[in-house]
């Protein structure tokens, strides 16, 4: 034992870290939490100007704290949310070390676990693991080949259109924050290109409100992976793309098409300064509109099971249609005015300082509801670790709960009642 050693630490200081703070404070439980930049993070330096929450005020639920504000039904925007996490850090007062880096995590000689950090080497018993899964900016490789005069930047450093070069801007991608930041820059009077992939889309409102609300009352929010039809391939599926901004609203590409928003289909390749894209625009639009009608459905469905009374809304009714072949072959960047590229790819996990065998073949944690199969290491805060809350303000109290006293039985101590009936 030496001064350095404690029962728990928690790598990684944002909601998921926090949440599993309080709930060890709650217990107890001596602990520090390593965080390597500032509190808050990836909401403030990873988000663009005017990034809001997709999902209701109503559905942030950090741990005994839940969103107090006047508008429950509207959508945080960026210094809002960082307010809210301070609002918690102050309430909760974690053993919050900010500015602390962790560079390798490994089991103990005899039993527990070292932590190598920039501050030096701590050990404890127990580790809790809870970083996420979004580390590594995804871009294409293929983007080596674009022309150098183009600037090209990840999702994740886009602030706004002012800071981009004059000029068309190409944004690769149409999960959440393509479609939000293809919006931005159209608001701003940008000519805007987005390449369309698979991503599925939602409604906003429908039978007289958010369909957050009646998803959340079906139960949606907490089906486990284990009961959800895909199963673990779940993990790895792109979230519906919707906006809160002003006030909430769905993002139909269709209708941005017809304001001049150039569509295209996947990206297959860059050569000669050009783009080349797919075939299959008018696939994935088809694809993303049959997801947003199976909500819909699934609501009606609910809705006459349960007698609720509720408005009608008409069926949706497509504004456009790409013609034959429109979206696909190659776009001249230099002729289409493009300056900018914005990949919109998404990230790739990074846990080569975790020496732990835990992991499966593509390098992703194994775990059981953030349990893995080494005791006394769990993770917090991945995507669907439990159910679709996990990742989000509205599943992580739950979360980090069944984590800690997870970790409690395995320290022979007795387990609350609570945290039985939450699992």
């Amino acid at each position: 034992m030496t001064s350095n050693h404690y029962p728990v630490l928690v790598i990684g200081g944002g909601q998921a870290g926090l949440s599993a703070s309080y709930f060890l404070k709650q217990r107890g439980i001596d602990h520090l939490v390593f965080e390597k930049n500032r509190r808050g993070h990836a909401w403030r330096e990873e988000r663009w100007d005017n990034f809001c929450l997709v999902t209701p005020n109503w559905q942030c639920q950090l741990p005994d704290f839940p969103y107090a504000g006047a508008d429950p039904f509207g959508f945080m925007k960026k210094d809002e949310i960082l307010a809210y996490l301070d609002a918690f850090i102050a309430r909760t007062e974690p053993p919050l070390r900010e500015g602390v880096a962790v560079t390798a995590l490994r089991q103990g000689g005899e039993g527990g676990f070292v932590v190598e950090t920039s501050d030096g080497t701590y050990t404890a018993d127990q580790v809790i693991v809870s970083v996420g899964g979004y580390h590594i900016p995804n871009i294409p490789r293929v983007a080596e080949r674009l022309p150098r005069d183009i600037l090209q930047i990840h999702s994740s450093r886009y602030r706004n259109s002012e800071a981009l070069p004059p000029g068309a801007v190409l944004v690769v991608g149409s999960g959440q924050s393509g479609c939000q930041i293809a919006e931005d820059l159209k608001i701003d009077g940008r000519k805007v290109h987005l390449c369309v992939g698979s991503a599925p889309r939602s409604p906003r409102r429908y039978r007289g409100r958010d369909a957050v609300e009646w998803l959340h009352d079906m139960g949606h929010y907490d089906l486990p992976v284990e009961r959800h039809p895909l199963g673990e391939k779940v993990r790895g599926k792109a979230n519906h793309y919707l906006t809160g901004r002003g006030g909430g609203r769905e993002i139909d590409l269709r209708r941005h098409a017809l304001e001049g928003m150039a569509l295209h289909g996947r990206l297959k390749d860059v050569a000669d300064g050009a783009m080349i894209f797919g075939d299959d625009l008018a696939a994935n639009l088809d694809a993303a509109d049959a997801t947003y009608n199976r909500i819909r459905e699934g609501i009606d469905a609910y809705l006459a099971e349960q007698g609720i009374a509720a408005p009608e809304d008409p069926p949706y009714v497509p504004a456009w249609h790409p013609a034959a072949g429109e979206g696909g072959g190659v776009l001249d960047l230099a002729a289409a005015g493009i300056s900018s590229v914005i990949w919109a790819t998404g990230f790739r996990p990074n846990f080569t300082w975790v020496e732990v065998p835990v992991f499966d073949g593509r390098g992703y944690p194994t775990h059981k509801r953030g349990v893995s199969s080494v005791p006394g290491l769990c993770f917090l805060g991945l995507p669907w670790l439990h159910t679709w809350g996990s990742g989000r303000f509205s599943g992580i109290a739950r979360d980090a709960a069944f984590v800690v006293e997870s970790l409690i039985e395995g320290r022979g101590e007795s387990v609350s009642p609570e945290a039985r009936r939450s699992a």
